[in-house]
């Protein structure tokens, strides 16, 4: 296939989708329209390594960036899509066409409601972002990180090996519940407590304290912490908005099929603005994460080209707290069965598996890759989609 595609969004996503078409024999034309300066650049280490310094942060070799079949438009934004048609209006006006037309715009980082300007709040979801952060993280002594899921984890450990006071504060009741199950959220909770940071849940942020600056956090209950500076890892919204008047159906992300076909024909979506159906469960969701975007990548580009869909694995992540590497594979629900299968709570490893009707669902370790490399095969298998 030789016709042209447009591919909106130049993080993960967008870059997996040119490298994916390119590599399933598409030999045409592919112009990707990215807001940021900078070129395509992983996301995870933004809040791990990279706030100890510059790593390399590059995606993929460098033919998948210089090859002259494909045009890269950074630092341009799309502001609208043609109502029936594949075509995309930049925001000085220019207009793209093409065949096909991939939406990879990603999401934004919620913002804690009156945080304004105030100077030493900040959010996550950029290299510029991960950079504020670091610099900021290098002046400070006591910090405040709203919320307790991966990211909020991750920057909260990272702050503390750097000798910063750091408090979390979570409006659940165990932090990473809703991804783990309080079984394994109470794990997370230790592992703050065991490395010196304070977790504060059940609690929500009434306001901020400072006029110029924050100082300080003030709870729901009252309490007020000190605050040279406050992260927030409160989630992200889905970057739909540009896109209200093409006639797309979007309900918390572009909603798609099971092959990132939106409702209007030769239009795709992927990676974090796309709220995907899962045949699995027969409802639609939205994967923020890292092999999420690459597999969905790969469908779209076996959509677009027209041949059968690749089988897909369970989903994946990983997190790196406190020196710790976490991961986890598969798709749980609240009445799964939980049972550790290596170690538990008090263990320096430890791994523990979802069982539902008796059967593997999806698999928890930390430090522990040999049993999580065991389950996950075995999830992969039961839970890998036949093609059609």
């Amino acid at each position: 296939m030789n016709d042209p595609v447009i591919v909106v969004g130049a993080a993960l996503a967008g870059f997996s989708v040119v490298h994916e078409l390119r590599a399933q024999g598409h030999t045409g034309p592919i112009t990707v329209v990215g807001e940021e300066t900078h070129p395509p650049y992983d996301r995870p280490p933004l809040s791990k390594e990279f706030l100890h310094g510059d790593v390399d942060i590059a995606l993929g070799e460098g033919s998948d960036y210089t090859d002259p079949r494909t045009h890269w438009l950074l630092g341009r934004r799309a502001t609208g899509i043609t109502r029936g048609t594949t075509g995309v209006t930049l925001d000085d006006g220019t207009e793209l066409t093409g065949r096909s037309l991939v939406l990879a715009t990603g999401a934004r980082a919620r913002r804690l409601p009156g945080s304004g300007t105030l100077r030493g709040v900040h959010t996550l979801r950029t290299v510029d972002d991960a950079r504020e952060i670091r610099a900021t993280l290098r002046t400070v002594s006591t910090l405040v990180v709203v919320g307790a899921g991966l990211i909020g984890a991750e920057i909260a450990a990272t702050a503390a090996g750097f000798g910063i006071d750091v408090t979390i504060v979570e409006i659940t009741a165990e932090p990473l519940a809703a991804v783990f199950g309080p079984t394994i959220g109470s794990l997370c909770a230790n592992l703050h407590a065991a490395n010196g940071v304070r977790l504060r849940t059940g609690v929500a942020v009434a306001r901020l304290l400072g006029s110029d600056r924050v100082r300080g956090v003030r709870l729901s209950d009252g309490t007020e912490l000190p605050a040279d500076a406050v992260v927030a890892g409160i989630g992200a919204v889905p970057n739909t908005e540009w896109a209200r008047d093409s006639g797309l159906r979007i309900d918390g992300g572009f909603l798609t099929d099971a092959r990132c076909r939106t409702t209007v024909p030769g239009i795709y979506a992927i990676g974090d603005c796309a709220r995907a159906y899962d045949e699995r469960s027969g409802t639609y969701h939205r994967h923020e994460h890292w092999a999420g975007a690459t597999v969905q990548a790969r469908i779209a580009a076996a959509a677009i080209l027209d041949i059968p869909r690749p089988r897909t694995p369970a989903p994946y992540f990983w997190s790196r707290q406190y020196g710790r590497m976490i991961q986890f594979a598969g798709v749980r629900r609240p009445t799964d069965d939980v049972r550790f299968v290596d170690g538990d709570r008090s263990t320096p490893s430890c791994a523990a598996l979802y069982e539902r009707d008796g059967a593997p669902v999806a698999i928890f370790a930390m430090d522990n890759p040999r049993i999580f490399t065991r389950y996950r095969k075995q999830i992969d298998r039961a839970a890998a989609l036949p093609v059609h």
